[in-house]
């Protein structure tokens, strides 16, 4: 006689099913990453650019794109983290310092609905700033206007993108990005680097892990019925 699944089996089988389609595992990220470039190499800043004081010399680096991790996966910016390439004419002045800025407005591929990269490639610019200037005072020196949300969450920079701010998007709205070009070697929010939030677990994934609680229950309680 052939036996029918017992409730553990059935449970485990709701939950893969659940984990497979839940859109808050699928979800990516449309939002400006920020980085900081030591010794000519981008890495993703640990703070955001209201709280970085970067020192006279350093490169900063921002970029708008499409990422599933905010750290491991955030696309780095497409331009050198290179202080002299983008400072060495500008003549340094007494109490002031200075900051090479690096802004990536992304590929095509990465733009809201509606919307489009003002350029294609990266905008540098040597912001002179006061030596205990934050990164986003060197942002704001160099691609005004910046737009912030409620959370202060940087939303655009330069004007873009237009409307939105760090959403999540589904995978269907993710389009083939661009081949970009080699790597020399974001920021969602200017007081703390994070990723994205509306992240957390979606409402079926709860009810499944409700269903194999109950029925693991229900298997236990059945085993020792057979006892």
């Amino acid at each position: 006689m052939r036996r029918s699944p017992t409730p553990l089996v059935l449970a485990f089988g709701i939950l893969l099913t659940l984990l497979a389609s839940s859109p808050a595992l699928a979800a990516g990220y449309r939002y400006w990453s920020f980085w900081e470039g030591p010794g000519g190499q981008w890495q993703y800043a640990t703070q955001g650019p209201s709280t970085a004081r970067p020192a006279d010399g350093s490169a900063l680096g921002f970029r708008f794109s499409v990422s599933r991790d905010a750290a491991a996966e955030a696309a780095k910016p497409r331009a050198a983290a290179d202080f002299a390439a983008v400072c060495g004419a500008t003549a340094a002045v007494e109490g002031r310092k200075r900051i090479a800025v690096i802004v990536d407005f992304g590929v095509p591929a990465d733009a809201p609905a509606g919307d489009a990269p003002p350029q294609d490639a990266p905008r540098t610019a040597c912001a002179q700033v006061a030596p205990d200037a934050t990164a986003a005072e060197a942002l704001a020196q160099a691609a005004k206007p910046l737009r912030y949300n409620s959370a202060a969450l940087l939303c655009a920079v330069s004007g873009y993108p237009k409307q939105g701010c760090g959403e999540p998007i589904a995978d269907a709205e993710e389009k083939p990005r661009a081949e970009e070009q080699p790597r020399a070697s974001a920021t969602p929010e200017p007081s703390a680097q994070a990723e994205p939030s509306d992240g957390g677990p979606s409402t079926s994934l709860l009810v499944g892990l409700a269903a194999v609680a109950a029925l693991a229950a229900a298997a236990v309680w059945q085993s020792r019925r057979r006892r």
